[in-house]
């Protein structure tokens, strides 16, 4: 019910009548072994993927498949496919090489698609848990995967949350052609908004979040794209201008990433996490 019914393709005509270009599409792990995947995943992801890129193809859009849950989970959270918090994708070799099999089998099925835009290798891998060192070996790898098929597709490579540092990828990013480093920016998930004032918000995306992305944007390294971003926040009480400053002051900074933005996400439940919503009512003008 949930393939047939969230997400079809009057979904990709808004997108494309809305003037945005591309659509970024989480995928687990398991969808290389659809239609019947280990429990307890449900079969039907490949095919819904599969849709998406007729959709996308008819309405001139771009897809960038994003791996989001990877085996054993990259980060321990629900959406990476934890049931427990337990974190154990990079621990072994064989989780990277599993990972790698799934990039190798999602890009060599869609690498004919001239909607085939980037495949992003992984999403948000948690430090300290994913050591830099797996992390890269991972990313050599996933990038050789995407190579043996496309010489287009943008391969893209998500930063660590927890403690890193932000250019710790470009040495290596550096030597890849066609690469982007991808950001995720929230006002959110983190005790120092959780007093910030409307106005502070507002400066911290102006001044800090310009400066977090100037620094990762260089002319000689990877592209930047700030992969995740949302027009919420901690703040109580806001009214509806102030969250079309809140969604303006946010797509003019990260409208000079240059790879670009993607907001999270489509559709929601919760009003302003939703993008259809969002530009519905009348609180995000692309």
């Amino acid at each position: 019910e949930h393939w047939r019914t969230f997400i079809v393709e009057k979904d990709f005509k808004f997108i494309s009548q809305n003037g945005l270009n591309a659509v970024r599409i989480p995928v687990g792990w398991w969808i290389a072994s659809d239609p019947t995947p280990p429990p307890p995943f449900v079969g039907g992801s490949l095919q819904a993927l599969d849709n998406a890129f007729q959709w996308a193809k008819k309405y001139g859009l771009k897809v960038i498949i994003d791996l989001h849950a990877a085996p054993g989970s990259q980060n321990g959270w629900e959406h990476s496919g934890s049931r427990d918090s337990s974190q154990e994708w990079g621990k072994t070799a064989e989780t990277i090489a599993q990972t790698v099999a799934v990039i190798d089998f999602l890009t060599s099925r869609y690498a004919k698609s001239l909607s085939l835009y980037a495949v992003e290798l992984i999403n948000e891998p948690l430090s300290p848990g994913a050591t830099l060192s797996s992390v890269i070996e991972y990313y050599k790898a996933g990038y050789a995967a995407v190579r043996r098929h496309t010489s287009t597709a943008f391969v893209v490579m998500s930063n660590r949350l927890g403690p890193m540092k932000p250019r710790e990828l470009f040495p290596m990013a550096s030597g890849f052609k066609r690469s982007v480093i991808d950001v995720h920016y929230y006002n959110l998930f983190e005790d120092m908004f959780n007093n910030m004032t409307l106005q502070q918000n507002i400066d911290f995306v102006y001044n800090n979040r310009s400066s977090q992305l100037n620094y990762v944007t260089t002319s000689n390294g990877p592209l930047t794209f700030v992969g995740e971003w949302v027009a919420e926040w901690q703040v109580v009480g806001a009214g509806k201008e102030d969250y079309q400053r809140l969604a303006e002051a946010q797509m003019e900074v990260y409208g000079r990433a240059s790879f670009g933005w993607a907001y999270w996400t489509l559709k929601n439940v919760n009003k302003h996490w939703s993008l259809e919503w969002m530009i519905n009512n009348g609180y995000i003008k692309l």
